[in-house]
């Protein structure tokens, strides 16, 4: 097959690695984001601006987790990076055995030197860990990732509540190599990269036509299972931190828990901060946050009511919980995730 390079043309050619057990989703939704583009310039009567490709160890059909198959266009021998405006790397079950191919991760090492852009969806952003190419730079990935990317790779600047990290101007971010969290945030990475390419105009219309934000509000934290069981915490913490998530309401001022843990304030304090990696304080926040959550979830109680079930005491104590934590208000949390739940509705019976 010919090798496909840069053509002379201003068309961008925006290439995605499929591989077994790929998300689907992280392929066809940053893809769609581009083709609406190309069907908007079309509306207008102009030419398209991309040229889609899927590539693949072998060109064919590819199994994804979702039990269906996407069709790869090429092969990786196919591809010259140089002729690429950008490729993206998607996620998926399959990206651990992708990572321990040695001649994948040194094609990804060797196409970023060439490659305009480089880009990973969700779990595809070990590939580019695996290929040195984040380290020294902020990166994110889906958030059941995060613990493994932190262990293996501590080099990058791992950021959790971040939708993607793609910054033309490379201050919060980077233009040439970046990342963007679980799934559904790689449309909002490739409406990102609309926006530097063809005006805020051209991504405000393919969001519209997609029903999207586009930019949404707040990190992937609101969608996270986000305070995972404590691990890592001595026998000295161990019954303090089952005891902490059904006493919310009680006083959990670092005095109180130093109590219970049967250590002065200070070791207390040092001893929770070296095993779980943060303050009693921003722990015990967290866990609020998370029992907040599932109230906010199944609706039918006021944010009053939750405010004090989960012993912020005031909604306006939790509202800066909420904003600390996942970058949203309860109120907004609640209308997205919801089920019903009135801001200044009764107050029910526990």
């Amino acid at each position: 097959m010919t090798r496909l390079t840069r053509q002379e043309s201003p068309t961008r050619r925006i290439a995605c690695y499929a591989f077994d057990q790929v998300m689907s989703l992280d392929v066809t939704g940053p893809l769609q984001v581009f083709a609406s583009a190309n069907a908007e310039l079309a509306r207008q009567g102009n030419p398209p601006l991309y040229d889609l490709v899927v590539f693949a160890e072998k060109a064919g059909p590819v199994m994804t987790s979702a039990g269906i198959k996407l069709y790869a266009d090429l092969t990786r021998a196919d591809i010259d990076p140089a002729g690429m405006d950008t490729i993206l790397v998607p996620g998926g079950d399959g990206i651990d055995a992708v990572c321990d191919q040695r001649d994948v991760v040194s094609w990804f090492r060797m196409a970023a030197q060439s490659c305009d852009r480089v880009g990973s969806v969700c779990s595809g952003a070990l590939l580019l860990a695996a290929a040195g190419l984040l380290d020294g730079r902020l990166a994110t990935t889906h958030w059941s990732r995060c613990d493994q990317m932190r262990m293996s790779y501590p080099a990058i600047g791992l950021v959790e509540n971040r939708l993607h990290t793609y910054d033309p101007n490379g201050l919060d971010g980077d233009g040439h190599i970046f990342t963007s969290a679980g799934v559904t945030a790689g449309i909002d990475l490739a409406l990102a990269l609309l926006e530097h390419d063809c005006g805020r105009a051209m991504a405000l219309a393919v969001a519209r036509r997609l029903v999207m934000f586009l930019k949404r509000p707040g990190g992937q934290a609101q969608f996270s299972a986000y305070l995972t069981p404590a691990i890592g915490g001595s026998a000295q913490l161990a019954e303090l931190l089952d005891w902490l998530p059904g006493n919310l309401q009680a006083d959990l001022s670092l005095d109180a828990l130093a109590t219970r843990a049967r250590m002065s304030p200070r070791t207390f304090s040092r001893v929770f901060t070296r095993d779980l990696g943060m303050t009693p304080a921003r722990y015990v926040e967290r866990l609020r946050v998370e029992a907040a959550r599932g109230l906010l979830m199944g609706g039918d109680i006021s944010i009053s009511r939750v405010a004090c079930l989960c012993g912020f005491g005031h909604p306006e104590t939790m509202r800066r919980a909420f904003h600390r934590q996942l970058s949203i208000s309860p109120q907004d949390y609640a209308d997205r995730f919801g089920a019903g739940l009135l801001a200044d509705g009764p107050v029910y019976a526990d």
